[in-house]
């Protein structure tokens, strides 16, 4: 008993004097620790933790919406958002790749990463453990099925067929809800990312999975038969999940993304998501059968070209797919000609004797479009400086330059490609290309051309490079 706590008094002053002693206690044994205000106290030292080492440890997954080696090296949504966050603070990053969401919740649990950006759903749950970021991104999770399969077409139809969805993720959040109103649902939680579950449903080795839209309209272009069935709840935000008490980065980040969030969420969906907003399922289908059945036959002149003029053969690969389908005898009503479908004058100007000839016209198809891409202004960034020299190759690049004009007239930036294909179908229209220098164009073409690219590309690299290196 504290010496100058009488028995008599406890009774009377019972809830002071309880008071007074966790006081002390507190003071005897927590004070070297710091008692006071421990959880801002930790939540400086995660930001300036980073600051003073001059670096932050992210965890991450690999996958096509967050982080992953592309032909350029690190790339993604997660990857350039990061890193762009990380030049603000003057530091450089570090990524910690983890299979699952699971994992990467786990890994920050344990004090692993300074944060995690992973294409994290911000929910209730989480919020119990982890403090989160502001939300840059919206998804809707979505039943995925595929065609020709079993397929529900309501929530209360969900007991017909089998779901999987990835440990630990928001999915499994709502389905536990739903199963509260569909007592029958059959579904399971496995350790397989949500990519691999999707190819799994593709495979017909189980009916359907839930997954983010994101993450659908980027998959469903390698596994074009799956299909959207219905949303299974209303919109949610993505955003970085970071450790209980870190109070003071989430300060920084909040205040990071009120300066650029606009700006820069405009440029990421352009570089990742706009080309995927074109899907055709027949397209896609036809596209990868004619990858084993026709590419090979071209594909060593395609690597020729690439080599010589510094391109990726398989972009080549992509371009030629678009302007032929792989064709070398494909014909225009314009008179274009040949698997790259060069016209008269073009080819005579690349020394291409005969159209027709697939190694004459790939080679200098690839000559063509370097030039283009050459003659684009130095202050066109990549990748907007690949896409544009695209537009150009189908449209011609004095329409280009005319766009280019266009653009600061009404306001767009003309280097960025997320901008400057919202120019490009101004130029059909009368009150627009009457005072531009090559008048008239077809410009929404140019921005189909460019998006089926991408997305012949992607499909290449990211699915079916590995077949042919």
């Amino acid at each position: 008993m504290w010496p100058f706590i009488r028995p008599y008094k406890l009774h009377n002053f019972y809830y002071l004097y309880l008071f007074v002693i966790l006081e002390i206690f507190c003071f005897l044994f927590w004070l070297p620790a710091g008692c006071s205000q421990p959880m801002e106290r930790e939540s400086i030292s995660v930001l300036e933790s980073i600051l003073e080492k001059g670096e932050m440890v992210v965890l991450t997954r690999n996958a096509p919406t967050t982080y992953y080696y592309g032909p350029e090296g690190e790339s993604g949504y997660e990857y350039d958002l990061v890193t762009a966050y990380a030049d603000y603070l003057g530091v450089n990053v570090r990524f910690k790749i983890r299979n699952t969401v699971e994992e990467v919740l786990e890994a920050l649990a344990n004090g692993d990463g300074d944060f995690a950006a992973a294409g994290l759903t911000l929910t209730d749950e989480r919020e119990k453990y982890f403090l989160f970021g502001p939300p840059y991104f919206q998804v809707q999770q979505q039943l995925v099925c595929r065609r020709g399969g079993r397929m529900p077409w309501s929530i209360e139809e969900l007991g017909q067929v089998t779901i999987e969805v990835t440990a630990e993720s928001s999915y499994m959040e709502r389905l536990a809800e739903i199963e509260k109103e569909v007592p029958d649902l059959n579904w399971r939680k496995t350790e397989y990312t949500t990519e691999q579950i999707l190819e799994r449903v593709w495979q017909g080795h189980v009916d359907c999975a839930v997954a983010d839209s994101n993450i659908v309209c980027i998959n469903r272009r390698y596994f074009p038969e799956l299909l959207v069935a219905f949303p299974v709840n209303e919109i949610e935000e993505l955003a970085w999940a970071l450790p209980p008490n870190a109070y003071k980065l989430k300060e920084s980040m909040e205040k990071w993304f009120s300066e650029a969030e606009d700006s820069l969420s405009a440029i990421l969906y352009g570089r990742y998501y706009s080309h995927v907003e074109f899907f055709d399922y027949v397209d896609t289908a036809r596209f990868k059968r004619r990858i084993y059945t026709r590419l090979p036959s071209y594909q060593a002149f395609m690597q020729e070209a690439g080599q010589k003029y510094g391109i990726d053969w398989k972009f080549l690969a992509a371009m030629a797919y678009q302007e032929s389908h792989w064709d070398p005898q494909a014909r225009s009503p314009t008179g274009v000609r040949g698997i790259m479908m060069l016209t008269q004058r073009t080819a005579a100007q690349l020394g291409v004797n005969d159209r027709l000839d697939p190694r004459q016209s790939i080679l200098g198809g690839a000559r063509y479009f370097s030039n283009l891409y050459e003659r684009l202004p130095e202050e066109v960034p990549e990748p907007d400086r690949t896409w544009i020299a695209l537009a150009a190759y189908n449209v011609g690049m004095g329409h280009i330059f005319d766009a280019r004009k266009l653009a600061r007239q009404v306001g767009k930036e003309p280097n960025l490609w997320v901008e400057f294909r919202e120019v490009l179908p101004l130029l059909a229209q009368p009150q627009y290309y009457r005072d531009l220098r090559y008048g008239y164009a077809r410009g929404n073409e140019p921005v189909r051309y460019v998006a089926r690219i991408r997305n012949y590309y992607d499909i290449l690299n990211n699915e079916f490079a590995e077949v042919f290196e």
